[in-house]
C-alpha cells in the first residue's frame, strides 16, 4: 500500500512538473507549510518571477518521491532525518542545505471543548481521552507523528494512549480528523492549529519533551529551474522569513 501510494504521488508530481510554466521552481514542501509556502510563492511571483509549483505532503512521502527521481528543485522537510536521508543518498546540491524554520508541538481539541489539558508526567490525557481517539501523523515515519510519540514517551503517556491512536497520512490529515469530530484530540504543530477555526489548542508540549522541530531546506540535484536558487534565497531572506513569521513559525 505504501509503495503504491508513493508511486501515485510520484506519477502525479511528474504530471504536475510537465505542466509547470517554463522556469518555475518545483518545490516539495511539508504539509504543515501549505498556507505559508503558498503566500511565499505568491510574493515571489509578484516580483515578476514564474510562480513556483508546490507539492504538499508528509515529508516522508516527499523524500521518497525525491529518492525515486521526482524532477523537483527544492525540498523543505519538517524534520532533519528525511533531509539527512537524501543527503546520504547524494541527492542534495552541496552547500544549499540550511535550517529555514522552527515550530511547536501542541494538542488540539474541537473548538467547542474548552478544557485545558496539562501535558506533563501526571497528565490526565489518557483518562480524558477515554474511548475517544487521538489523531496524529504516522509516528513511524511522518515528522509530526515522530515528534508526538517522542513527547508522549518522554512524559510517560504513550502506554496509556497508544491503543487509541489514529495514524494519519500527514499532520493536516490528523488535524482534519479533529475538525470533523472523528477524534477527541489531535497532535499537530502550533501553526496547523492556528490555520484552523474548528480546533483550539488544549495544551502545549514542553519543548524538552521532543527533539527540536526544525525545517531544513535544500536544492535537489534533479533541479531544472534556474530560479530555484533565487527562490531558496528568498525564503531564507528577510522577506521570506517575515511571511513565515506571520503564520506563526519560528524564524532565525
Amino acid at each position: 500500500m505504501i509503495a503504491r501510494r508513493a508511486f501515485l504521488l510520484l506519477f502525479a508530481w511528474v504530471a504536475m512538473a510537465a505542466a509547470a510554466p517554463p522556469g518555475a521552481p518545483l518545490v516539495l514542501a511539508a504539509a504543515s507549510l501549505q498556507e505559508s509556502m503558498t503566500a511565499a510563492a505568491d510574493a515571489w511571483a509578484a516580483k515578476g518571477h514564474a510562480r513556483p509549483v508546490l507539492s504538499f505532503a508528509a515529508s516522508s512521502a516527499l523524500a521518497r518521491q525525491a529518492a525515486a527521481g521526482a524532477p523537483a528543485d527544492l525540498f523543505v522537510s519538517a524534520d532533519e532525518e528525511w533531509m539527512d536521508d537524501l543527503q546520504r543518498r547524494g541527492l542534495l546540491v552541496p552547500g544549499t542545505r540550511a535550517d529555514l524554520l522552527g515550530n511547536r508541538l501542541v494538542l488540539v481539541a474541537p473548538a467547542n471543548d474548552s478544557r485545558a489539558v496539562p501535558l506533563g508526567p501526571r497528565s490526565p490525557l489518557a483518562a480524558w481521552l477515554g474511548e475517544g481517539r487521538l489523531a496524529m501523523a504516522d509516528p513511524d515515519s511522518v515528522p509530526a507523528g515522530k515528534y508526538g510519540k517522542a513527547a508522549l514517551t518522554k512524559l510517560g503517556l504513550w502506554p496509556g494512549v497508544q491503543a487509541r491512536v489514529v495514524r494519519a497520512e500527514n499532520v493536516r490529515a490528523a488535524l482534519a480528523l479533529v475538525e470533523r469530530g472523528a477524534a477527541r484530540y489531535g497532535i499537530v504543530y502550533a501553526t496547523d492549529a492556528r490555520a484552523s477555526k474548528l480546533v483550539r489548542v488544549a495544551g502545549i508540549f514542553p519543548a524538552a519533551s521532543h527533539p527540536p522541530i526544525r525545517y531544513p531546506i535544500a536544492r535537489l540535484k534533479a533541479f531544472q529551474s534556474l530560479e530555484a536558487e533565487g527562490f531558496r534565497r528568498f525564503l531564507l531572506g528577510r522577506e521570506g522569513k517575515a511571511i513565515f513569521a506571520r503564520y506563526g513559525f519560528a524564524v532565525w
